[in-house]
């Protein structure tokens, strides 16, 4: 009886050790995966405040003592008044793709969804490929088309390209009309409501969830593009948060604490938009993901 007794001790303690063990492996995963995060953080943030002496004669993550902390580097970049002007055009370019991209999204999902025609499978596989592709494949024929409307060196060139080539709102607000009863539609079309008066009065508010979502996931990815400014607006007057680090990273006139100062402000309002709406994002991509 002992024995039996025994024998299940060691069983317990054998599955209790490798629970340990692969419970401890998970949260040693997850602490090299933050450290690999946080790291280049923490050397920018860290750099931002040094000199230029500082940073050639110290260790990238030895953050200097209170009194040999500088503001210099920010002020510097504060008084260039090329902040401001990066602010300014990154905030416009950010609320009309927005804008446009809610209304086309919303419409066209609609319209696939509630309504059926010809050639609709064609038209969303369409959808589907344009998606699939990668944007660089078309750089050059997009390059081409956008010198032919004029709209090169404006700020009318990333706004058409983030409204017409970026598709994630579709399925996005397609997910959340699959879930609007058509029973609303029927009831509307009863009262004598046409199709345009059943979108903005009862299928658009619906999806505000959708249009949440989707403001904030546009916002931060054009807040945190750079190649698209870059190629399309390279005036000086023209440049966004992003593209306005390339004025503080040439050999000339650019140095690493001034960069480094310039990466920190450039990240504070990603950063503060993703921390205060983060339970939104995934609630509202979630939320049109199932079926009742």
């Amino acid at each position: 009886m002992s024995q039996v007794i025994v024998t299940k001790y060691k069983k317990k303690i054998h599955i209790n050790f490798k629970k340990v063990a692969s419970r401890f492996s998970i949260y040693l995963l997850f602490i090299c995966i933050t450290c690999i995060v946080f790291l280049p953080i923490m050397i920018t943030v860290v750099a931002s405040v040094k000199t230029a002496a500082q940073l050639g004669s110290t260790s990238p993550l030895a953050f200097p003592s209170l009194n040999e902390v500088t503001l210099e580097n920010y002020k510097t970049i504060f008084s260039s008044g090329k902040l401001f002007t990066a602010v300014k055009n990154s905030v416009f370019l950010v609320v009309i793709s927005v804008v446009f991209n809610a209304i086309i999204g919303s419409t066209t999902a609609y319209v696939l969804e509630r309504f059926q025609f010809k050639l609709k499978a064609l038209i969303y596989g369409m959808f589907l490929l344009g998606m699939l592709l990668p944007a660089y494949i078309t750089e050059i024929a997009r390059f081409q088309v956008m010198s032919k409307l004029k709209m090169y060196n404006t700020l009318g060139a990333p706004i058409l390209i983030y409204i017409a080539t970026d598709l994630m709102q579709l399925y996005i607000y397609r997910q959340f009309v699959q879930k609007i009863p058509i029973a609303l539609d029927e009831s509307a079309m009863i009262d004598g409501a046409g199709h345009f008066t059943i979108f903005w009065r009862i299928i658009f508010p619906n999806l505000l969830p959708a249009t949440a979502t989707l403001a904030i996931i546009k916002s931060v990815d054009i807040l945190n593009d750079m190649y698209i400014p870059y190629l399309y607006m390279p005036s000086s007057e023209l440049r966004t948060l992003t593209t306005m680090l390339m004025d503080f990273s040439s050999s000339l006139t650019g140095s690493w604490q001034m960069l480094s100062a310039a990466i920190v402000i450039v990240m504070i309002p990603t950063i503060l938009l993703f921390i205060f709406f983060q339970r939104y994002i995934f609630a509202g991509i979630v939320a049109g993901s199932v079926k009742e």
